[in-house]
């Protein structure tokens, strides 16, 4: 069957306000040289999806800059291709802006007219927070095969109280959802989690949109999983590999340091036929000077290493000058760090200056974060 694909850009904005008070949650940069929609985009593509909308709300600039006309993706296309879906194209999204950014159903609603028009059978439907590298095409044919009307990808994780409060449980048997636990708390164990990726066919889906606007739902899980869960044959899909998804300063720092261990970075980046891609910069490659030390990091291209550089992340064009010291950090594009700065478990934005002889010095589960073009 022909496929189409949706990515919701902004509706986890609120869990990184550091971060997202200039972008969107899609652009937040990760791994060195990513931003997170990079990986939603390389699965579909990897996957055969080659129409691919973006349902976007506020903040956008940075991920238009990014995407571009999509040819990184190879989704440069007349037919089909990518497409940026602009905040309160129907009137379905008239005067409920904030309800747009915050829900995954509001956001449909605003994205009807697009929907509509496209022609595939399928449609899969994401978040783009979701840091895994999945084949699509195994869970349409999943899904195909079963007869779902909706197929969820889950993932079994060992859920505390404090992170089963942020996620949705899904509880099968035989691969079909019977119960939805939705954001429980004082839960701990054992569970399969969703991973907000969705396959329903487009109709389905046009009817669940124009249901929910009728009588003013808001939640997916909610308003149409929840009260369906008996009269949609509702299955899900396990995935079994890495999976990381961000709702917090702490997580996002400890998701990029899963990099820096070898089996993650190849499960994540480096698997077979399934490569991870992104917007392509024409930078030299990164520069180590005579007395530089770097250990167990990685480092994009462009950097200019005088200094030592430790379990840490650097973006494209990052300066370290000689003496300075920087351990399990993450240093975003452009940043300049001066002579015999010290800094540890520390996030700069982009274009951020570290004059001489500071000292920035957190712990890894408060990340110390710089703001974007700030000088210290």
């Amino acid at each position: 069957m022909s496929v189409t694909g949706i990515i919701f850009s902004n509706i986890h904005d609120n869990n990184l306000p550091e971060l997202t008070r200039q972008r969107t949650m899609a652009s937040v940069p990760y791994g060195c040289r990513y931003r997170f929609i990079d990986f939603t985009l390389s699965n579909m593509v990897n996957s055969g999806v080659t129409s691919v909308g973006i349902i976007t709300q506020t903040n956008y600039q940075s991920l238009v800059d990014h995407i571009g006309t999509g040819k990184d993706w190879d989704l440069a296309s007349r037919s089909g291709g990518i497409k940026l879906i602009s905040p309160n194209i129907t009137a379905f999204a008239q005067g409920s802006r904030r309800a747009n950014v915050e829900t995954r159903l509001e956001s449909l609603k605003s994205a009807t007219d697009y929907i509509s028009k496209r022609k595939e059978e399928l449609v899969v439907l994401s978040d783009c927070d979701v840091i895994c590298n999945v084949d699509f095409s195994d869970m349409i044919s999943y899904h195909e095969k079963s007869g779902a009307d909706i197929t969820v990808a889950v993932k079994k994780t060992t859920l505390t109280p404090e992170t089963a409060a942020k996620n949705v449980i899904m509880k099968s048997e035989n691969g079909r959802v019977r119960d939805l636990l939705v954001y429980p708390r004082d839960i701990s164990g054992d569970y399969d989690i969703s991973l907000n990726i969705m396959v329903i066919s487009r109709e389905k889906l046009l009817d669940i949109i124009a249901d929910a606007a009728a009588h003013g739902y808001t939640s997916f899980n909610t308003d149409v999983l929840l009260k369906n869960i008996n009269s949609y044959v509702i299955m899900s899909y396990a995935y079994e590999g890495y999976f990381a998804c961000v709702s917090s300063l702490s997580e996002y720092f400890a998701c990029n340091m899963d990099l820096l261990q070898p089996g993650v970075r190849h499960a994540l980046l480096e698997a077979k036929n399934r490569p991870v891609y992104t917007k392509v910069r024409n930078s030299p490659p990164a520069r180590y000077t005579e007395g530089s030390f770097v250990k167990n990091s990685l480092l994009a291209d462009g950097c200019v290493i005088s200094g030592r550089v430790e379990n840490s992340i650097l973006f494209r064009g990052v300066t370290v000058e000689e003496g300075a010291v920087i351990k399990n950090s993450i240093i975003m594009q452009d940043s300049y760090i001066c002579k015999d700065t010290q800094l540890n478990c520390v996030i700069l934005d982009k274009n951020v200056v570290i004059k001489d002889g500071r000292c920035l010095s957190a712990h890894e589960s408060i990340p110390f974060y710089v703001p974007k073009n700030s000088i210290i």
